[in-house]
């Protein structure tokens, strides 16, 4: 399951994020080649961040999936969440970070299993 976790120092109060998340979940799933189904996107607002010594709008997020990320398809992805951040949250491009997370599936399927441990207690 891709996903895509975005953070920023942007306000979301009045900022219609389910065109965002909607917007991130169908490049995410074109671009990496999976359904939509197993896309998730988390998006946080109003978290404290500098960049190049500013808190001027900035953004950090981190894409995590099991296959699908290639260098080409981190480009055209890296550039497609600019894309968005720029338009509906106005971080300019300069001020944005995408890290990329190409997992194999049994690290995967270790954690839910160190997951689901946690919550039996």
């Amino acid at each position: 399951m891709p996903c895509l976790n975005l953070s920023t120092n942007v306000n979301l109060e009045g900022v219609d994020t389910s065109s965002i998340l909607s917007e991130a979940t169908s490049i995410v799933s074109k671009l990496i080649g999976k359904p939509e189904a197993y896309v998730m996107v988390v998006l946080k607002g109003s978290v404290p961040i500098s960049f190049g010594g500013t808190e001027q709008p900035a953004a950090y997020g981190e894409l995590v999936s099991i296959g699908g990320l290639s260098p080409d398809v981190n480009k055209k992805l890296s550039a497609a969440i600019a894309n968005i951040l720029e338009t509906k949250l106005s971080v300019p491009k300069s001020r944005y970070f995408l890290k990329f997370y190409d997992t194999k599936a049994n690290q995967t399927q270790e954690f839910a299993r160190c997951l689901h441990a946690l919550h039996q207690n």
